[in-house]
């Protein structure tokens, strides 16, 4: 005869670490809620929810519509480990839609996230880099982080966070040093701390460095710190590396550096232009652009024009290149080559 009997076991699709979803209109309002708990297990348990719904960009405008970023906000100040790095997390994902990034700007969710540059959890200021690297995308989104003052926070931090921190600071200062905050970069040593990335063993770092130095040699002062700290023997150096996107990037620094004349005859005299010759017969266009670039700028002194007349059957190859911007490139740096007082 069968006997009813109960499950000790939770079904099979619950997850006990997440809040049940209210149906319908009435989810994000009651998360919302759960939110501001003074139940630690309940904000725990709501923040995990959100996890999963910020992937929907229609769940993100509700969200910022029912003051969800204000909730967040506050959550930042937990006194619990686990909240503030779901917390962060949530505001990662939401910063990873035009809608959110667009909230993060209007509720000044910018500055609340920079309390934690120094939280002792690594995972939280990995969201909250996270965060900052996709709301750097959009220039608004980069002009806001210039505004609030942190590129100052974020040179400091290049030296002393983890590997995988260091790269997304990177990437968010590439974006930051393009909106006028480059001089405010110098002026708190970046030059120096970018030198020091360049000279890591990871590819990753390097590239996103020499990345970042593009930006930083923009205006007149930053071409010349690159030549006072030696950073462009470096940048030659790194032409000869193993990764196409760090011989791209440092050809790219090298075409913006040596604009000087002081850039040029350091770039000379570290022997450039051998290895960006090489660089011509790269297999990715941009190593083959910017090495062309770099080359131009270099063919302009005296001594480099004189040694690359030799090589002008090269750039009449690279006339035919399948890629429009280097056939460009490549046509001007044979006049200039060419050129006659």
């Amino acid at each position: 005869m069968a006997h009813a009997r109960i499950s000790m076991y939770l079904p099979p699709d619950i997850n006990p670490t997440q809040a049940a979803i209210a149906y319908g209109c009435r989810a994000l309002p009651k998360l919302n809620e759960e939110l501001q708990s003074e139940d630690l297990q309940t904000r725990q348990k709501a923040l995990m929810a959100l996890c999963d719904l910020m992937h929907d960009p229609e769940h993100v405008y509700e969200a910022i519509k029912i003051g969800c970023l204000e909730s967040l906000k506050a959550l930042l100040k937990d006194g619990n480990h686990m909240v503030r790095i779901k917390t962060t997390e949530v505001l990662y994902i939401m910063a990873t839609h035009n809608v959110g990034r667009d909230g993060f700007l209007e509720h000044d969710v910018i500055l609340a996230l920079s309390f934690l540059l120094n939280d002792p959890q690594p995972l939280c200021r990995e969201n909250l880099h996270l965060a900052y690297k996709h709301l750097a995308q959009l220039p608004s989104g980069a002009q806001g982080i210039v505004s609030s003052g942190l590129i100052p926070s974020l040179v400091w931090k290049l030296q002393r966070e983890e590997e995988e921190i260091q790269q997304l600071i990177l990437d968010t200062l590439a974006s930051c040093l393009r909106e006028d905050a480059a001089t405010e970069a110098l002026d708190h040593r970046v030059v120096p701390f970018l030198k020091q990335n360049l000279l890591s063993s990871n590819s990753d770092i390097r590239s996103k460095a020499a990345r970042a130095l593009m930006a930083v040699c923009i205006p007149l002062e930053g071409k010349n710190q690159v030549w006072q700290y030696d950073v462009i023997p470096i940048l030659v150096h790194l032409l000869k590396d193993r990764t196409e996107e760090v011989q791209a990037n440092a050809a790219g620094a090298l075409m913006y550096a040596t604009v000087t004349t002081e850039g040029k005859y350091a770039a000379l005299d570290a022997e450039a232009i051998t290895p960006l010759l090489e660089l011509l017969c790269s297999s990715m266009s941009k190593v083959r652009l910017n090495a062309i670039k770099a080359l131009t700028m270099l063919a302009e002194a005296p001594e480099g024009r004189r040694y690359l007349q030799a090589h002008v059957p090269t750039f009449r190859v690279s006339e035919r290149d399948v890629n429009q911007a280097v056939r460009r490139a490549a046509n001007i740096a044979i006049k200039v080559i060419e050129w006659k007082p």
